[in-house]
């Protein structure tokens, strides 16, 4: 499984690192674990640093859809995607703008950045 997370229930956090190839499907696996575990409110770290992604612009459209449906049963907690190549970095920004579901996102290049933004955010 290229996408391992980890939840911590105490500080309503859950860290996703991706390794390998990483596609629409691994993406809504994570995503269907996050929902069934009730975890949407929680604040979130996507880490692509060690990934490539294949995700094509339908692909793209398709987890966007699929974010902002989540956006209407409650809500979404802040997120913070990693990206370290220019191809994930731009399917990060791609994502942000499909996937607006009102709530705090940013795309860094270092992980301890993203850390201390998405420690900020409530």
């Amino acid at each position: 499984m290229p996408i391992h997370w980890t939840i911590s229930k105490p500080n309503r956090l859950v860290v996703a690192v991706c390794k390998d190839v990483v596609t629409r499907r691994d993406i809504e696996t994570y995503l269907d674990a996050v929902v069934v575990a009730d975890l949407l409110s929680f604040r979130k770290i996507f880490d692509l640093t060690q990934a490539e992604v294949d995700l094509p612009d339908d692909d793209m459209m398709a987890l966007g859809a699929r974010i902002r449906a989540y956006a209407t049963t409650g809500a979404i907690g802040p997120l913070a995607i990693v990206a370290a190549t220019p191809e994930s970095y731009e399917r990060a920004h791609l994502f942000a703008a499909l996937a607006d579901a009102q709530r705090p996102i940013r795309i860094f290049t270092e992980l301890h950045k993203a850390r201390q933004w998405l420690d900020a955010q409530e």
